[in-house]
């Protein structure tokens, strides 16, 4: 450590610097996950091609760099592909740097790892209407092990390994099945209010995941926080539909055949992932120690 707080103080800008492009580069591969996963494919295997099916050199495989450089068009065939890529690439980037801002490398090496589930979660909700298992169940378990590798990312530690390791795996466990549990019952009970379904079993997997890296205070604040994100995007996405007369088009869900993606609507189906991801995000970078602090004042007034 004494090393490596000598090393922070002559080159503060350096490790900063170091995880802002490490999110770059994780980013771009978020790419190939958000593309690939979702249709069955290997995310490891071909390489990058292009649409036109040429393989995609490396040096037109910069994060970030090569849109610019090439102007959101293939070199191979022209053809225009989206800026969503170096957006990813961009926003992984600029969160990985806030983790490392924010808290000591251990927790923030977690941090990463929780960011990254999001932002893929997010992209292939917004494109599919799914949540694949291995953003939920499996990173929500990965959650439960990294917590016991790492007991700081649920709280302060009291110096003795195996105690805080326990401490942090129980306080993931019981954020995932509090979370998961939580919005199962509101899933329930929705669909019991409404006739249909309200929600889709993938949410109820994604929240238990969100309560395996922030706890089961993580996981209460991602569904009642993504509930208030939903709620202004909606309002403000209708009132730009009705004000512009373009209407907001949504995923075709899963369960409907109609190829044509649904306007915005009351009764519409919108993917739910993205607000609990949003939510999820806030309560890691921003609102821990607040919502922390909340609950111990109503447990004291209780």
């Amino acid at each position: 450590m004494p090393a490596y707080a000598a090393f922070a103080a002559a080159c503060p800008w350096f490790l900063p610097l170091a995880a802002a492009l490490f999110g770059a580069i994780v980013g771009s591969f978020l790419n190939v996950c958000i593309y690939r996963i979702p249709a069955g494919k290997s995310i490891v295997h071909p390489g990058s091609t292009c649409a036109c099916g040429q393989p995609i050199k490396w040096y037109d495989n910069v994060p970030v760099l090569s849109w610019f450089i090439l102007r959101g068009r293939a070199r191979c065939c022209g053809r225009p592909y989206s800026f969503r890529y170096a957006f990813v690439e961009l926003l992984t980037a600029g969160l990985f740097l806030a983790c490392w801002l924010l808290f000591p490398p251990a927790k923030a090496a977690c941090g990463m790892v929780f960011v990254s589930v999001l932002i893929a979660a997010t992209f292939i909700d917004l494109d599919h209407m799914i949540i694949p298992d291995v953003f939920t169940l499996g990173a929500g378990l990965f959650g439960v092990l990294l917590s016991c590798l790492v007991p700081a990312l649920h709280g302060p530690t009291e110096g003795i390994f195996l105690v805080d390791g326990l401490r942090s795996g129980t306080a993931a466990l019981q954020g995932l099945l509090v979370g998961s549990g939580l919005v199962l019952w509101i899933a329930l009970l929705a669909e019991l209010a409404l006739k249909k379904e309200a929600m889709g079993f993938g949410d109820v997997k994604f929240v238990g995941m969100i309560g395996a890296f922030c706890g089961w205070q993580g996981a209460v604040f991602a569904v009642f926080g993504g509930a208030i994100v939903g709620t202004v995007w909606f309002a403000v996405a209708l009132l730009w539909q009705k004000g512009s007369g373009k209407s907001v088009e949504l995923p075709v869900s899963a369960e409907t055949p109609e190829p044509a993606p649904p306007a915005l609507g009351f009764g519409v189906h919108v993917p739910f992932g993205p607000m609990l991801a949003v939510a999820g995000l806030l309560y890691f970078l921003c609102f821990h120690q607040l919502v922390a602090d909340y609950f111990a004042t109503v447990s004291e007034l209780l």
